[in-house]
C-alpha cells in the first residue's frame, strides 16, 4: 500500500480527472519546484472510481480558471496545521486567456504576435468557448 503523508501547510489538488494531473503537474511547473510536491495517479476514488490528485507542500499562486477549464470537477484544498481550512470548487470559467489557442488562420492571432488568445464560454452545459476576436467555437471535451 502506498502512504502519502499529510502536509501540514499548502495545497492538494483532488478530483482530477485521471491521466491529466501530469498535464496540470507540467503547466504549473512543480516539475521545477524546490519544495515538496506529490503527483498521484489513478488513486482510488469512492465518489468517482479513480483520480489523479496533487499535493503542494507550499502555498503558491494557482490560475484556477485554467485547472477549472481543464476539469471543472476538480477540488482545490487550501491546508494550514494539516487542516483544510478552505475547499475551493471550480467549474468552467467565463473566460479563459491563454490556455487555448485559435485555431482560425484567419484570425489576428495567427497573423499578429503577442496578441493573448481569449475565449468566452457560450454554452456550460456543452463546454463550448467563441474565440473574441473571429468567433470561432471551440467545444472542450474535459
Amino acid at each position: 500500500m502506498l502512504n502519502i503523508n499529510s502536509i501540514s501547510k499548502g495545497i492538494v489538488i483532488d478530483h482530477i480527472k485521471p491521466g491529466y494531473g501530469f498535464f496540470i503537474f507540467k503547466h504549473l511547473k512543480l516539475d521545477e519546484a524546490n519544495f515538496t510536491v506529490a503527483l498521484i495517479m489513478n488513486a482510488t476514488s469512492k465518489k468517482h472510481g479513480c483520480k489523479d490528485m496533487i499535493k503542494i507542500e507550499n502555498v503558491i499562486d494557482i490560475d484556477l480558471a485554467m485547472l477549472g477549464f481543464i476539469d471543472p470537477n476538480i477540488t482545490v484544498n487550501i491546508i494550514e496545521d494539516e487542516k483544510i481550512t478552505e475547499k475551493i470548487t471550480l467549474s468552467l470559467p467565463d473566460k479563459v486567456e491563454g490556455i487555448i489557442e485559435c485555431k482560425n488562420p484567419r484570425c489576428i492571432t495567427s497573423n499578429e504576435r503577442g496578441i493573448v488568445h481569449k475565449f468566452v464560454l457560450i454554452n456550460e452545459e456543452k463546454g463550448t468557448y467563441k474565440c473574441e476576436y473571429c468567433d470561432q467555437i471551440y467545444s472542450w471535451e474535459g
